[in-house]
């Protein structure tokens, strides 16, 4: 008898039931080469692939529609207890609904009873397959299988049928909510809303990666999360990842929590009068003040918040990093504007857990500015002649920690050449706030980008739009960018006869460098001798962020680390 083995399907010894594994014909030729697309029924010898189709069986007696129907989820009663039936039935579901979705008995671990428990299980399916599972007992216990593909709920529906606009809410009976009112394009989220403080946060949000086609060929998109503070949280980033453009809020009466609450107090009718009723996510235009009331209360409350730290507690006097903003950075060339602003990453990313896209063709081929990164990351550096300076040289097990900590933290963009301008970049760093949750956004430099200037428009003119579209996008989009532009003129004092720290003005092509940044910050080293750089804060839109004046750093010339050393003062300009 013929094995798995015979058709290059790769099954655990002792496997039974159905198992994921990748598929012979497609996974080799796959950018995704390790995502287990193929669906193996270890005891009936079939398979069947959700990503190329290839299927099969150890025997002659299936045909592939039978094969391909096998894997399809199959809902012919509601294996459920009488207490779970009954407690679903009181949250307005139907029968039907209940076992249209494959609801049914499961079990989770109580850890602190140390055994299983009956529960309410919710089946995720992915072309056919279940890929994960949430569960929930009658005492409100939750867990969800351990290392399971991330999706939406629903997943299948809406891939079949393309919907122009769904439903987003937070857990899977607000979904069922809406599918019992005849919102059959409701979706949720796989795990409610993260807490911002949580561990590998902005990986909490891979589920929208899976769904990019989806969310692509939607015009609305309607979020119904939870009333309450971490729904609107997650609403927030859950707009921002898909485009505040395309998405819609749903506001619930103020004795209701959730979609499910409305079903059960108000009916049917309701849920549909409110997602006919969405409003667009705000963004740009008119607003009244019952549009901003709450922000104006918490701004009453709770103050203007300042910026992140930098990681460095001198320069946090005068500079934090604040999200929305645009910071214009300027410098002599040589002076370790790259260098300084790798390190400053580094620090957000590592005490804030922020991820970033970087444009940055000086610091190309892509592994050196890698290896900038590590050595500021380990403190450590690549040289074969470790102690120069007092620094040791990293190893290969540290290095390869490094790059498994840079893996989802920092994406380089790098377009084909002819494509290398302002919108070109923004709309691939668009790509990575949507995929990743990227936070921090650096363009370096400036001058590296191709300037069209087209149409009559003086290079003051374009500047001057330019820079307004990259500070828009860092509003709209939620994030900081860094923008380095060097000057045009160096000035060298008259009495020493070294170049001066040149200012936001001294910016090749327009004063506009100075009026549409929110922060400018200038990279100065007065003596090119000694390993010693002093940060100016030259300009501070708003006082929560910061102040004028400036920070001396000491520079290692091995690993690239700055420390700053002691405050010089405020500036007066």
């Amino acid at each position: 008898m013929k094995r798995f083995a015979d058709f290059g399907i790769s099954v655990p010894s002792g496997a039974s039931g159905e198992i994921r594994t990748t598929c012979p014909q497609c996974s080799g030729q796959r950018k995704k080469a390790r995502e287990r697309c193929l669906a193996v029924n270890v005891d009936e010898g079939m398979w069947f692939c959700h990503h190329c189709g290839h299927s099969g069986s150890l025997g002659t007696d299936k045909t592939a529609q039978q094969i391909k129907t096998h894997f399809r989820p199959s809902h012919v009663h509601i294996d459920l207890p009488r207490d779970m039936l009954h407690y679903l039935l009181g949250r307005g579901l139907s029968h039907a609904t209940i076992s249209r979705h494959g609801i049914c008995l499961g079990e989770l671990y109580a850890q602190d009873l140390k055994r299983k428990l009956p529960a309410i299980k919710f089946p995720y399916h992915k072309g056919g397959v279940v890929v994960n599972a949430k569960y929930r007992t009658l005492d409100k216990r939750f867990c969800q299988e351990a290392n399971a593909e991330a999706c939406l709920y629903r997943y299948d529906h809406l891939s079949e049928k393309r919907p122009e606009e769904i439903v987003i809410c937070e857990g899977e009976i607000d979904a069922l909510s809406f599918y019992e009112a005849g919102l059959s394009n409701a979706t949720s989220v796989p795990n409610g809303a993260p807490a911002p403080n949580a561990k590998n946060y902005e990986r909490e949000f891979a589920y929208l990666e899976s769904a990019a086609s989806i969310l692509d060929n939607c015009k609305k998109v309607v979020l119904a999360v939870d009333n309450d503070a971490p729904g609107k949280i997650l609403e927030q980033e859950l707009a921002r990842r898909i485009g505040v453009e395309k998405c819609y809020r749903v506001q619930f009466p103020h004795d209701c929590k959730d979609a499910n609450d409305v079903l059960r107090k108000y009916g049917a009718p309701k849920l549909q009068e409110l997602v006919a009723g969405a409003k667009p996510y705000p963004v740009s235009g008119i607003f009244t003040s019952t549009d901003i009331a709450d922000l104006v209360l918490h701004l009453y409350e709770c103050g203007e918040q300042r910026g992140k730290s930098t990681g460095w507690p001198w320069l946090n006097d005068f500079y934090t990093v604040k999200l929305g903003q645009l910071t214009i950075v300027t410098g002599i060339p040589g002076h370790g504007k790259s260098s300084w602003l790798d390190a400053l990453i580094v620090n957000l990313s590592r005490e804030h857990g922020w991820p970033f896209a970087l444009f940055s063709p000086e610091n190309w081929p892509l592994q050196r500015h890698a290896q900038s990164i590590i050595e500021k990351f380990s403190g450590k550096t690549f040289d074969w002649n470790s102690g120069r300076d007092g620094a040791e040289r990293i190893k290969r097990e540290e290095l390869e920690d490094c790059l498994e900590f840079m893996t989802d933290k920092f994406f380089f963009l790098m377009p084909e050449e002819k494509l290398m301008t302002v919108d070109a970049i923004l709309e691939k760093a668009r790509v990575t706030i949507f995929r990743y949750g990227v936070r921090g956004i650096v363009i370096d430099p400036w001058n590296e980008l191709d300037h069209d200037f087209g149409n009559g428009i003086t290079e003051t003119q374009y500047i001057s739009q330019a820079l307004g579209k990259i500070r828009r996008f860092a509003r709209c989009n939620d994030v900081h960018v860094w923008l380095v532009a060097h000057p045009k003129v160096l000035v060298k004092d008259k009495l020493t006869g070294s170049y001066k720290p040149p200012t936001m003005y001294d910016i090749s092509g327009s004063a506009n460098w100075r009026n549409k940044a929110d922060v400018g910050l200038c990279i100065y080293r007065p003596d090119l001798n000694r390993d010693e750089t002093v940060i100016y804060v030259q300009k501070v839109r708003f006082r929560e962020v910061g102040k004028l004046g400036g920070v001396k750093f000491a520079y290692n010339r091995a690993t690239g680390i700055y420390t700053d050393k002691c405050a010089l003062g405020k500036l007066d300009s």
